[in-house]
């Protein structure tokens, strides 16, 4: 795991909260989903299909799919420090994956308000394929929500 960001006084704390919550994370381990970067409301992830990761047809399964993009979604949406998890989620697959495939997951979060978000999910391989765009709705569990421009006063 590598957690690529700036070294400011922010980030080091950014970086050690998601090294400890990625020690923590036992299924992405076990499946060898790596945590590549993550920023303020954005993270990167990435996952080699593996052979018992294919359904009947030969191709990687729609679950193991939607567990990398929700992977990403998770650390995205916890960058802030408070508890967050998924309110909600749904994927599109548009492109096969196989035995091989090193599949790479781009979560960046597009509105905070409260205690909710939204994030978009999108799922490449190397050739930069899109084989699934996810989309994920948070909601923080503990710690303050976030004071967006519109509810600051």
């Amino acid at each position: 795991m590598g957690v690529n960001v700036a070294e400011t006084a922010d980030s080091v704390g950014l970086n050690s909260r998601m090294a400890a919550l990625y020690q923590r994370d036992r299924a992405c381990q076990g499946l060898g989903i790596a945590l590549d970067e993550v920023s303020s409301g954005r993270a990167r992830m990435r996952m080699t299909v593996a052979p018992t990761m294919v359904n009947g047809h030969g191709i990687a399964h729609g679950g193991f799919l939607f567990l990398l993009a929700d992977a990403a979604f998770s650390y995205a949406c916890n960058s802030y420090g408070p508890v967050t998890v998924a309110q909600a989620a749904q994927v599109t697959f548009l492109a096969p994956a196989a035995v091989g495939d090193e599949l790479v997951a781009e979560a960046v979060e597009r509105t905070r308000s409260g205690r909710t978000g939204v994030y978009d999910v999108t799922v490449r391989n190397a050739a930069e394929k899109v084989i699934a765009e996810f989309r994920g709705q948070s909601v923080m569990l503990a710690g303050a929500p976030h004071v967006g421009p519109q509810q600051a006063g």
